[in-house]
């Protein structure tokens, strides 16, 4: 079995084998219990006249059933359906992770995917079985649940952490959803949870399906770590980063048993879950390595390339016009050239945030420029051919006074065609964007010098039109199959100029 699971038959045999890969694909209902279970609930499987499944744990509430006490279904890693499909109904999924209902309600959702509430409301539930409050009151069970069990948090933190409007909302709807108080969730966390509740802080466990490539993930931001806005290890991650309530910070590190855990403060208890879903995207935690590594692997090319890194991930971006100024600043340079350049515009335009760089020293961190800093003074701070300079300015003038818009829930084609309208922006960029702002994994970029090295070191074509199209045969994850050869690609000598693309 494969993603998309399509239909009951092969969700049936999903339940039945307990198979972890499918948990946050979809849930079962029981007629006969009135609960939903993960995939791999440990309860005996249910006849199947009694078996409902749904798409969303929205859904299953709409329908009057509540969570499983045993396999907490809200507990599992997110669907990738929605990085998969580019739809209306994954882009909605992707805003409401990203914590819009909470700050526009229905509205602005519904005006940033161009569509009336009521058009939007019928169109998801006819798609996913609930509407937007419904999906975004579901988000926030979800999410307090993942702070009652992962936390030392007040409850009442919890409730507003959430995106709850008063704390009795949030201890009604987690009754409602679970069959539980949230004193009683709390009850059953691990023993390993943070131990000081601090407001605005948490520490806590993300899950995700295996395998992870941990080590390539944190290796391919130490290259580009911009020093003061983000530190690297081996095994860590920590970024400072500006929300919507203000300045937070956040670490992700590996512990000895190869779990992820978050620890991240925010300034306004509200950025919490958005925080949550950005490290989710920044790590690629929703995907589905197995079926991609399935897919991969059937062709001889990429078997060695799957062997010897699997449950490769392709990462994510913090801010999707942090990533498009990052993007094109090293256009035709090399990473460490465009670290450098990068390095330079947030120690003049940055601004300085409470939190301290994570390295002892107790100076405070940097946040990257915003749009507005960059339109006004980029052009004295950067260096380099003047168009490009140009194209910089003009690219973050126009993200700073909505002219370009760029956020996670973009249908993927209007946003390469809008980015591919801004003077010095091509193909590259665009793609490059869409793959690590969307998460879209299907992107392929046969410009890069580097993926076209590893393509021909992997016994692939190394010319951009054979390359396109041998990799269509692995739709739809080529943007894995790019991780893959950027992974392959021979370490090239250093030089002090280049008008080689490298991958940033």
């Amino acid at each position: 079995m494969s993603f998309p699971v399509i239909d009951f038959d092969e969700r049936y045999r999903a339940i039945s084998a307990r198979d972890t890969r499918f948990d946050g694909q979809f849930v079962t209902a029981v007629r006969s219990t009135g609960i939903y279970c993960r995939p791999s609930c440990p309860a005996r499987t249910p006849k199947p006249e009694n078996v409902t499944f749904y798409p969303t744990s929205a859904a299953a509430h709409e329908a009057g059933y509540r969570a499983c006490k045993r396999c907490l279904p809200e507990a599992a890693p997110g669907s990738p359906a929605w990085d998969i499909r580019g739809d209306t109904a994954a882009r909605a999924m992707r805003l409401i992770a990203d914590g819009v209902v909470e700050r526009e309600g229905v509205p602005g959702l519904a005006s940033r995917l161009g569509y009336s509430s009521r058009h939007l409301t019928r169109l998801l539930a006819a798609e996913l079985g609930a509407g937007p409050l419904a999906l975004a009151r579901a988000h926030r069970a979800h999410t307090a649940r993942m702070l009652l069990v992962g936390t030392d948090m007040p409850i009442s933190d919890v409730a507003f952490s959430a995106g709850f409007a008063s704390i009795r909302q949030g201890n009604e709807t987690i009754r409602e959803v679970f069959g539980l108080t949230p004193g009683e969730l709390r009850a059953r966390r691990r023993k390993d949870a943070a131990a000081e509740p601090t407001p605005g802080a948490i520490d806590l466990v993300l899950p995700y399906r295996g395998p992870f490539d941990a080590a390539g993930v944190f290796a391919w931001m130490a290259a580009r770590a911009v020093p003061g806005i983000e530190t690297v290890t081996p095994t860590s991650f920590a970024r400072h980063l500006r929300l919507a309530g203000g300045p937070a910070w956040f670490e992700v590190r590996q512990d000895a048993s190869s779990r992820l855990r978050l620890r991240a403060s925010v300034t306004q208890l509200g950025d919490l879950a958005p925080l949550v879903a950005t490290v989710r995207r920044i790590f690629d935690l929703d995907a589905d390595p197995l079926a991609v590594d399935d897919a991969l692997s059937a062709h001889p090319e990429l078997a060695p390339l799957v062997a010897r890194t699997p449950g490769i991930r392709v990462p994510g971006s913090a801010d999707p016009h942090e990533m498009l100024i990052r993007a094109m600043i090293g256009q035709q340079i090399t990473v460490v050239a465009a670290r450098t350049a990068l390095t330079a515009l947030a120690d003049a335009l940055g601004e300085r945030t409470p939190h301290p760089v994570p390295d002892g020293t107790g100076e405070p961190g940097l946040l990257f420029p915003t749009m507005s800093a960059i339109a006004a003074h980029g052009a004295e701070v950067l260096r380099g051919p003047a168009a490009r300079i140009r194209a910089i300015v003009g690219a973050a003038a126009a993200l700073a006074d909505g002219t370009l818009t760029l956020t996670v829930g973009d249908d993927g084609v209007q946003q390469r065609s809008a980015l591919l309208a801004m003077p010095g922006i091509g193909p590259w960029t665009a793609d490059y964007v869409r793959m690590r702002v969307l998460g879209d994994p299907d992107i392929l970029l046969p410009g890069d010098v580097a993926l076209r090295a590893g393509a021909a070191a992997s016994g692939l074509p190394g010319d951009p039109g054979p390359l396109t199209d041998w990799a269509e045969r692995v739709a739809p994850w080529r943007s894995y199959l790019s991780a893959h050869l950027w992974r392959a690609a021979p370490v090239r000598p250093t030089r002090t100029k280049t008008t080689k693309k490298e991958t940033l």
